[in-house]
């Protein structure tokens, strides 16, 4: 008896799709056979669920069943008004059983140009295309995986009719924009403000501050003092609000501007 058969079971409400049973062969006809499993009820095993010892189908029932015969069959269908049985291992994932964005775990048993064929329990082996193996570009699938890694995948599409699979390593990985799911944002320059905002080098020039306009008043008193004969001494700042301007120097320009008028 394999390790995996379930004992202990006494009701039809304990009964669960794919489980393992031992039963009894309680009659045999040529569409079938009557199993007793344990429970209240007898289950059916149809003739195209029956296989010889060799795991094969077989033609005609009572080339492998006997009445009173001890036989494991596995849970096929469960029904208010029967129970159907298998001797056909399930598959671990069935056609209705799959569903997009289903996370499961596989062994690579195939590699190709185009990918990976990874048995995740299906009818059929999916591919995991070599664009979806991981981040970035990948030239062969040797490269990433090899016959035998076991691996964690997650379908992305599939075909029931086609009996197709499209399985993705790479939706279950960071993006090259994450480390460990935090998102990574490329640093941006700062924009300062104001008296803050820096200028380049090559930029900068020194500022002289810019001498104040001379007054009307200082541009008359220059002239009057030109044609005085008097002699504007370099760097002397004629300006009145910096250094104020002499009394003689106003009479000057008094003068000046009442022979003018």
């Amino acid at each position: 008896m394999n390790s995996d058969v379930i004992t202990g079971i006494k009701t039809s409400n304990q009964l669960e799709r794919k489980m393992h049973l031992k039963g009894k062969i309680i009659k045999t006809s040529k569409a079938g056979a009557i199993v007793d499993i344990g429970v209240e009820k007898p289950a059916l095993l149809h003739v195209s669920q029956i296989i010889s010892d060799k795991n094969e189908p077989i033609l005609r029932v009572e080339d492998s069943l006997k009445e009173n015969q001890e036989v494991e069959v596995y849970i096929r269908n469960l029904q208010d008004d029967r129970i159907e049985v298998t001797m056909r291992k399930p598959l671990a994932l069935e056609w209705r059983e799959i569903d997009k964005d289903m996370v499961l775990k596989g062994k690579v048993v195939e590699l190709e140009k185009f990918g990976a064929l990874v048995d995740i329990g299906a009818e059929r082996p999916g591919l995991v295309h070599i664009s979806e193996l991981t981040q970035g570009y990948v030239k062969n699938a040797s490269d990433v995986v090899k016959i035998g890694d076991e691996v964690d995948v997650k379908i992305i599409d599939f075909n029931r009719r086609r009996k197709q699979i499209k399985l993705s390593m790479k939706a279950l990985q960071p993006g090259l924009d994450e480390i460990n799911g935090v998102k990574v944002t490329p640093a941006q320059p700062v924009h300062r403000k104001g008296k803050d905002k820096k200028k380049p080098a090559a930029d900068i020039v020194e500022e002289t501050p810019a001498e104040p306009e001379p007054t009307v008043m200082e541009i008359r008193l220059k002239e009057a003092m030109e044609k005085a004969g008097i002699e504007d001494k370099k760097g002397q700042s004629h300006n009145k609000r910096d250094k104020g301007i002499s009394s003689d120097q106003e009479d000057l320009l008094s003068r000046t501007l009442s022979h003018r008028n």
